[in-house]
């Protein structure tokens, strides 16, 4: 039976919280990096789920978000391409609505029971905006979750689903809109939330023929802590049915959410548990999963509770303002504006730049990157096999503090990495302190945005100090 066979999740290194200057509350709350988007972290949780798995054994690639850096080109096949996935895969956007994360999840399983793929992966991410220091700012978070829909070696079968389409003008954005609208509060609880996912989990529970009692967690979304509890309680759960949603630690990551929330009952779930991932948006979807016994030994990667613990505070909203240039005016150096990157350039280098592929020498087993025709070891010709570097650790070899580049996140880092694997590159260092940045870091890659510059989003693989649970 189709179901999930593994799954991965990915929350930005950076926080708002108490430490936080100027941010005047007292709970955390996620923040993507001024280079992060929901690409971005889409490749990042897609990382995490695939971990250990063989990528050639995809079949599929949908991406669930609110937050598409394009209005018009596919985000799924920048994904599909950074993960180094195979070319003859379908790929989709799902996107417009709150839910797509789950519609995603539903078009999956149908695909993987009706045969047409065996392997499909779900992506859900998304960095929403609420206006400065407003409810929806403080509430929100950024993040993703990955899962894998296969009907092999699955940790949580399909146990049936539930659907309500209703035209619910509660919460929207308009295009051009910088920051999330919504209507008045009491509207939007009683004659949305309450109603709507009411209605939604009963049909699912008369469906289904089950009773409240026969849930183990509930992945409820919800837009806050306050109403989640309340919501809950509502729907007839007791407290300790209901997933921690998280609120004062990583808050509601949008379209990933409910998705989000399953990953952390998965993290900690046992055989024969049923669980519920409940989304709401412009109606709502109810997709029920009952854990195996492989979920015993089933692996993953930092998954959603690693990722938290291995958070770092801000030193203060300015720094947030600025990333997301918010309100406030940036006083970095001047410089003349970048220059539009050659389309023809990207669509060239691909391999080197987004699969972030170098070339081991057949002859000697020497790695260069970039695949270079002329082994520099041996001096073979046109012999070697690509290898793929973005999931390979590394180390700093040396780095370079640049203070007057004019770039957002001052001094700008440059580092040269080697890879355990062999192979040698020169790149950008990101999410990192100053103090942390020194000869003999332990790193990792991460797939983040250079520069926009004419609507064209120029994606490159950066250098992270390696990300592990406190």
């Amino acid at each position: 039976m189709a179901g999930i066979s593994s799954f991965g999740a990915y929350v930005p290194r950076y926080r708002l919280g108490s430490e936080s200057v100027g941010w005047e509350s007292a709970g955390q709350r996620s923040v993507a990096n001024f280079d992060e988007d929901s690409v971005s972290m889409a490749v990042a949780a897609g990382i995490d789920c695939l971990n250990g798995r063989g990528r050639n054994l995809i079949d599929g690639l949908l991406f669930a978000t609110t937050t598409p850096p394009y209005a018009e080109k596919q985000c799924a096949s920048i994904i599909a391409t950074a993960l180094d996935l195979r070319r003859d895969i379908f790929t989709a956007d799902i996107t417009d609505v709150l839910r797509a994360g789950t519609t995603a999840m539903k078009s999956a399983l149908d695909s993987v029971t009706a045969g047409s793929a065996k392997n499909v992966l779900v992506i859900a991410s998304d960095s929403r905006q609420g206006a400065p220091k407003g409810e929806a700012e403080r509430n929100s978070g950024d993040g993703a979750a990955a899962f894998i829909i296969s009907n092999e070696d699955v940790i949580a079968e399909q146990a049936g689903s539930y659907t309500i389409t209703e035209n619910m003008m509660d919460t929207w954005r308009s295009a051009g809109d910088q920051f999330v609208r919504s209507w008045e509060d009491r509207f939007a609880i009683e004659e949305g939330l309450e109603r709507i996912l009411g209605e939604a989990v009963s049909g699912y529970m008369k469906k289904e023929g089950l009773v409240v009692t026969d849930v183990a967690k509930l992945a409820l979304y919800c837009p806050d802590a306050r109403r989640h509890g309340q919501l809950a309680g509502h729907l007839g759960f007791q407290p300790e049915q209901v997933q921690d949603p998280l609120f004062g630690r990583l808050g509601n990551t949008g379209v990933a959410f409910p998705l989000m929330l399953l990953a952390s009952a998965l993290e900690d779930g046992s055989p024969d548990q049923l669980l519920l991932t409940v989304s709401y948006g412009d109606g709502s979807d109810v997709l029920g999963f009952k854990t195996t016994t492989s979920i015993k030994d089933a692996e993953h990667g930092l998954g959603v509770s690693g990722y938290l613990d291995s958070g770092v505070v801000l030193d203060s909203y300015e720094t947030y303002a600025k990333w997301r240039d918010v309100w406030l005016t940036d006083s970095s150096s001047r410089r003349p504006q970048a220059q539009s990157p050659s389309v023809t350039a990207l669509w060239r280098e691909s391999e080197q730049n987004i699969r972030f592929h170098g070339g081991t020498c057949n002859q000697c087993g020497y790695v260069q990157y970039p695949a270079q025709r002329v082994c520099v070891e041996c001096q073979a010709l046109d012999d070697y096999a690509p290898i793929r570097l973005s999931d390979q650790p590394g180390t700093v070899f040396t780095y370079s503090l640049d203070y007057l580049a004019g770039t957002v996140d001052t001094p700008l880092a440059i580092v040269v990495v080697d890879f355990e694997p062999g192979g040698r590159t020169l790149c950008m260092m990101t999410d990192r302190e100053v103090d942390e940045v020194q000869i003999g870091l332990k790193v990792e890659m991460s797939f983040r945005k250079l520069r926009v510059v004419n609507g064209i989003h120029n994606y490159y693989w950066k250098a992270i100090p390696r990300r592990k649970a406190k």
